[in-house]
Formats: structure tokens, C-alpha cells, sequence
């Protein structure tokens, strides 16, 4: 929870008294970090010196599931527990039908003694990890929960041990009091609440751990003709890797030998398997289909693209949003005012109260220090955002920090870039217009064949337009700079050309080619044998998606700009097709970096959505910066959350897990707030006067530990949340 506090020993945070978590850069290659403070870090395991909770494990490790403290409270809960309820009984044992008469069956004072001989492992040994977190943070002088359990337990455990010594044995027949229950069961009851608290953040990693499971332990490295199986960490770059079918692929690189069909919705979305041939990419997690390949190693261990979101995640939800910082200044000023608002209630008390006034006054006091442990709004904002981007990595939202959670919140103008983020980003042929006696088809095998030769874009569009048609071979191939090409195809030449106003139209081809041109449609004119054989309309397709996307976006009351380079007119076909009514085209990568700075400047927070290496300047000047998963490296770097999946429907889904987020966040504190300044004056007795209403400190204790499984609670929803 605290940055920069780091220790070389197992310890916990001296500021906020969480577990230290292990530094990657020490000699075991660990790091530690407090979980509700990110700034605190330790290259071994101890405690916060902010919040006096454990650190935990920086990066998520399959083989290290650091479940140790886990387990250590769980058996401290367990045998505290079973100790405890003896104690309880015999205090209340004459209050409890049944057992008033077996208390009564034993010898005078023996119950006193019996109490004191159960409580004090539980207070000593199960509570140590509260009194050690407490002592360390009044000698770092940042009081915290840990603060206020012990000195709770502290004084009712003393109180009773000093009452039986100097009391004497028969002490409690004379009137005096003992809370050796109190201690006990408010020890055991703060255990359970840390054992709760500990499985609902075990919980925030099930994201990252899922993704982990997506990278095979074992790869099978080809060396010589041979095939062995090696373990992932001693794979390098360049070594040939197969991949058998049903496998998961271990590593990022280049398909080199053989072919097959690869599941890579992991990180499209896409359910539709990919079919991969030599020289192109694969990813490591992705799953192979039913064929079987060799591919190169290309990026390995922490530069592979699973690691790479697995490590920004974990930093995510390690990082602090902005409004963490309510939080922290009211927590900065709270455990002190609890304290003093503990003496003035016992000097209070001891003073006016009712007899027996000291058991009344260290009774409130107690119950003061126990019901107002702040647990419960130190983890309102942290198991938030932790649950929060874990759900955001589920669904291929990848975000940098918890930062931008709340500024994503506030934004109100989505600016859009249109090539490869509304459409696809490569030209596709859109419309075929052929004429007598060409179809379709015919249409299409010619121009593609002829084509074929040519690496123009357009040229490939055609070609994967004719996709599943046998291409006759092309002779002759001649390309005309910046026109078209021509070629001989079944004895018949073939010209394929771009046209342009004035081109010697028919009447019926100037008809078309100008309702396409209106359309931003590039137009190519297909001739056979020098004769017309009809017209192709190739463009940049809109993406599935987009529409829906831009619909709920303007439904959520943002409002939708696009910036684009593409000429004016294309620009604005698209945008009447999606529903844009802002459109500003023809603009430099400086150009668009201006008009983020002039739609800032007009007051309002502003999103940028885009791929190329021409959006990144804008990418880095928005408020948010959002950069499509299939975009180019540079734009990824420079956004704050990167949308894995090429889907425009992905950004209405980070708005919306943004807003239930923060909505989240606010239910936590609302109610960690709202549980402190109900419950000290309870506990502090403001009720007793008028109504006789008191609070036994073990009450105060369930609710102490209720409120911070509440929060937990409400933070988990967020995994389930439907977007």
C-alpha cells in the first residue's frame, strides 16, 4: 500500500502495517509489495509500515502461490478460537441456562484462573501477528487497525490480569470484573476477519492466474532432427519449437514448417480459428488446432505478449486511483482521534459513570478502540480496484494504472480515429459492378489474376477478393505507375486501372462510379480485350461492431468525434454510416495531437482511441489514452489502456466497467464511513444515558470484522459484473 518502504527482511509496511512484498531485482528474484499500498516494497516478506498488512508477491507466480500468511491466521483463528470458547463460557456461564450449575460445581475462584490459563496463548500467541503489527507502528509512528486491536485486547487482557492478582481469588464474587473473554473472543473474532480478508484477495488474482495457466510448463525444442522437451524458462530466442495438435503454444514467434489452424481468442475475442502458415505469427497461449508445426522462437519470458499483460495487470491493480487518496488523509487523522476519543470516554466514565464505574469505563473505552478499526476503509478503494482490473483483463481491457479507472469515468468526448479502429484498416473489395457478357465471378478471376503479380494494396484486395477461385496464369505482366497493370490471361488482355473524372465513362459506368465515389469508395475499371467488362469498388471496410459501439457510446451521453487523415469525403460517409455527426479529416499526426489539445481546452475530458504510430501523439495528449490491441507497438506504449481485442465494442465495455468501478468504490467508503461514526458513539456509550444502551466490546468486534468482509464483498461483484 506504501511505495518506497522497503525492507530486507520478512516484515510488514512500517506506515500502513501490510505484509511487505518481494522486490524482482534481490537475489531470489522476488518482490513484495503491500496490497493496499503499491509504493511500499520489499525484496523479502514482511509488514506495511503504513497499514501493518503482509506484503505480497509483486508478480504473479503459478509455482509460488504465497498462501503462507493464509495459513498461518487460519491456524491462529482455529486454535484461538477453541480456546475461546471455554472462556466465554465460563464467563457467561451463569447467565446461560444449563450451565449456570457447572459453574457453580467448581472450586472459588478456580473459573478466574481457568480463563486466565486459556486466554493468555490466545492473546500471546494467536493475537502476536496484532500486537507485533502495532508495536511496529508506534515506532514508526504511523498508527493503524493493528494499532487500535491491540490496544483494545491490551487493556481488557491487563485490566483482568491486574483485577486477579491484586484482586484475589475472590474477586469476582466481590463485584470485580474481568474481561479475559473479551480479550480472547475480540482476538479470535479480528483473526477471522484477517482469514476473510485474506481469501477475498486471493480472489483478485484469479485473473491473472488464469492467464498464467494459458503458458505450457514443458516445450519441445527440435535440435538436430530430435525433439526434446525442455522447460519453458530455459527456452531462448531462436530455437525451433513444435507444437503438436491440442497444445498451447509456449512462446511468441514465427511459424517456420507445417501448418494448422490456431485458437486465438485469448486475445481477439474471436472464437473463429486462424489458419497459420510459414512466416506468419503466433502468440504464445494461443491454442493449436488439429494440425502440427514447427516455429521459431521469437520473444521469450518476460518480453512474450501473455507475460507482457500478465505484468501490466499485476502493476494495475497494484497501483492507486486518485480518490485512494480521500481515504488515506481521513485514515492519516482517524486512528489518532479514535484514541483520543478512548481516553476522554474512560476519564468520562470513570468519573460519572455507573457503578462499577472502572469495568464500565475501560468496558467503553475498549469497545471504542475495537469498533472503530479502519480496517474496512483502507480496503474500500484497494479491493476495488484490484477486482476491478482483473475484471478488465477478462475481457481483453488491459489497463496501465488505477488512475485512469476514474478519469475514464469522467470523460465525456470519445475522439476516434477511422482507419483500423472504426474500419479495418486494409482495403477490401466492397462492390462489383459487371458488365454483359462478364458475372460476378468471371469479373473478379480475371482482374485477380491479372493483379496477382502486383503487391499494391488494391491489388491485394482484389486478390483476396477471388479467394477459392483456380487463378489462370498471368503473362506479360506490365504495371503502369500510379494507373493499373496489364496482362495476358487466357489469350486475352487484361487491364485493370484506376480510374479518374474524365476517364471516357459510359454513361452507365460515370452512373456508378459516381454514386461509389460519393461513397468514398476507390473505383477500378476492369477491360478485356480493350473492351469494358465492368467496375470494382474497393475500400476500407467498416468493422464489425463499430456501429453498435458508437450507438451506445452517444447512449451513454459521449459524444463521439472522429479525427482521421482520410480526405473529407470519405471521412464523412463513414461517419454517416456509424452516426458521427463531428468529423475533422485531413489532419497530420500534429494536426490531430492540436485538436485533442483544443477539445481539452473547451473544458472537457477527452478519450483517444487509436492504432497507428499517427495517432500516438494524440494517444499521449488525451486525458485517456486507448490504443486498439492489433495497432502498432508505439500507439500501445503511448495509451494508458490497451484494448486487446480488435473490437470497437471493447471501449463502451472499459466506460462501463470504469463507471461500475468507481461506483464501487464509493459504496465502500460510504459505508466503511458511515459504520465509524454510528458505531464510536455507541461504543463510547452516547446511548446509555437516555436508553441504557451499551456495546459489549466482542459485538463491537463481529461488526469490526463484518464491515471489512462487507466491503470485501461488494468489491467482488465486480467479477461478476455484466458488460
Amino acid at each position: 500500500m506504501c511505495s518506497g518502504v522497503e525492507s530486507d527482511t520478512p516484515g510488514h509496511c512500517s506506515k500502513c502495517g501490510m505484509a511487505l512484498a518481494k522486490n524482482p531485482h534481490s537475489a531470489t528474484g522476488k518482490r513484495y509489495v503491500c496490497p493496499m499500498h503499491p509504493e511500499i516494497t520489499s525484496d523479502k516478506p514482511g509488514n506495511c509500515p503504513i497499514c501493518g498488512m503482509s506484503l505480497e508477491l509483486a508478480a504473479a507466480d503459478l509455482g509460488h502461490s504465497d498462501t503462507a500468511e493464509l495459513r498461518d491466521m487460519t491456524r491462529r483463528f482455529w486454535i484461538g478460537a477453541f480456546l475461546s470458547i471455554p472462556v466465554l463460557l465460563l464467563a457467561m456461564g451463569e447467565m446461560i441456562p444449563g450451565l449456570d450449575g457447572l459453574v457453580r460445581l467448581l472450586p472459588p475462584g478456580s473459573a478466574l484462573w481457568i480463563q486466565f490459563a486459556l486466554s493468555t496463548p490466545v492473546f500471546f500467541w494467536a493475537g502476536w501477528p496484532f500486537l507485533q503489527r502495532a508495536w511496529e507502528s508506534i515506532v514508526n509512528r504511523s498508527p493503524n487497525m493493528f494499532t487500535l486491536i491491540a490496544l483494545g485486547t491490551s487493556a481488557a487482557y491487563f485490566f483482568s490480569v491486574a483485577g486477579l492478582l491484586f484482586g484475589g481469588a475472590q474477586h469476582h464474587a466481590a463485584g470485580g470484573h474481568v474481561y479475559f473473554e473479551a480479550a480472547a473472543v475480540i482476538t479470535a473474532l479480528a483473526l477471522l476477519g484477517q482469514v476473510l480478508e485474506l481469501q477475498a484477495r486471493s480472489h483478485t488474482g484469479s485473473a491473472i492466474r488464469s492467464l498464467l495457466k494459458l503458458a505450457p510448463d514443458i516445450a519441445h525444442r527440435v535440435a538436430d532432427g530430435q525433439e526434446q522437451d525442455v522447460p519453458l524458462e530455459h527456452i531462448q530466442t531462436g530455437d525451433l519449437l513444435r507444437v503438436r495438435p491440442g497444445e498451447r503454444i509456449p512462446v511468441d514467434g514465427t511459424l517456420v514448417e507445417g501448418r494448422s489452424e490456431v485458437d486465438e481468442s485469448m486475445l481477439t475475442g474471436e472464437p473463429i480459428s486462424v489458419v497459420k502458415v510459414p512466416g506468419q505469427p503466433v502468440t504464445s497461449g494461443s491454442l493449436n488446432g488439429s494440425g502440427s508445426f514447427v516455429f521459431q522462437a521469437e520473444r521469450v519470458g518476460k518480453d512474450t505478449m501473455l507475460s507482457q499483460i500478465v505484468e501490466l495487470v499485476a502493476k494495475a491493480q497494484r497501483s492507486q486511483a486518485p480518490i485512494q487518496r480521500i481515504a488515506d488523509r481521513v485514515a492519516g487523522w482517524f486512528v489518532p482521534a479514535v484514541l483520543v476519543i478512548s481516553v476522554l470516554t474512560f476519564s468520562g466514565w470513570i468519573l460519572c459513570g455507573p457503578e462499577p464505574r472502572l469495568a464500565f469505563a475501560v468496558t467503553s473505552a475498549v469497545g471504542v478502540l475495537i469498533i472503530a478499526c479502519p480496517c474496512a476503509l483502507g480496503l474500500a478503494t484497494p479491493m476495488a480496484v484490484m477486482v476491478g482490473i482483473g475484471r478488465a483483463a477478462q475481457l481483453g481491457i488491459l489497463v496501465r494504472e488505477a488512475a485512469v479507472i476514474e478519469k475514464l469515468e469522467e470523460v465525456v468526448t470519445m475522439a476516434l480515429d477511422k482507419t483500423g479502429t472504426l474500419t479495418q484498416g486494409k482495403p477490401a473489395v466492397v462492390d462489383v459492378a459487371p458488365f454483359k457478357p462478364f458475372g460476378r465471378a468471371e469479373l473478379l478471376r480475371l482482374a485477380a489474376a491479372t493483379e496477382a503479380p502486383s503487391e499494391h494494396p488494391i491489388a491485394r484486395a482484389i486478390v483476396r477478393a477471388a479467394e477459392g477461385q483456380l487463378l489462370p496464369a498471368a503473362t506479360d505482366f506490365d504495371a503502369e505507375a500510379g494507373t493499373g497493370v496489364t496482362a495476358t490471361v487466357e489469350d486475352r488482355t487484361v487491364r485493370v486501372v484506376k480510374l479518374s473524372n474524365g476517364d471516357g465513362f459510359r454513361n452507365v459506368e460515370r452512373q456508378i462510379a459516381d454514386r461509389w465515389r460519393k461513397e468514398g469508395k476507390t473505383v477500378v475499371r476492369v477491360e478485356v480485350a480493350g473492351e469494358p467488362a465492368g467496375l470494382i469498388a474497393v475500400a476500407d471496410p467498416i468493422k464489425r461492431g463499430a456501429k453498435e459501439a458508437v450507438q451506445e457510446l452517444l447512449r451513454l451521453k459521449l459524444k463521439p468525434v472522429m479525427l482521421t487523415g482520410d480526405n473529407h469525403l470519405t471521412a464523412r460517409y463513414v461517419a454517416e454510416q456509424l452516426g458521427i455527426e463531428s468529423v475533422v479529416a485531413d489532419l497530420s499526426p500534429a494536426q490531430k495531437q492540436a485538436e485533442i489539445s483544443r477539445l481539452k481546452d473547451s473544458g472537457a475530458k477527452v478519450a483517444m482511441v487509436g492504432d497507428g504510430i499517427n495517432d500516438a501523439p494524440a494517444l499521449a495528449t488525451a486525458d485517456v489514452g486507448i490504443a486498439m490491441g492489433a495497432g502498432t507497438e508505439v500507439a500501445i506504449q503511448s495509451a494508458q489502456i490497451t484494448l486487446v481485442r480488435d473490437d470497437p465494442r471493447t471501449i463502451v465495455s472499459a466506460i462501463l466497467l470504469s463507471r461500475a468501478t468507481m461506483r464501487n468504490i464509493r459504496e465502500n467508503l460510504v459505508f466503511a464511513f458511515a459504520y465509524n461514526l454510528i458505531g464510536v458513539p455507541i461504543a463510547a456509550g452516547l446511548l446509555y444515558p437516555a436508553f441504557g444502551i451499551t456495546l459489549n466490546p466482542m459485538i463491537g468486534s463481529a461488526a469490526m470484522s463484518l464491515s471489512s468482509v462487507s466491503v470485501i464483498a461488494n468489491a467482488l461483484r465486480l467479477r461478476r459484473k455484466g458488460l
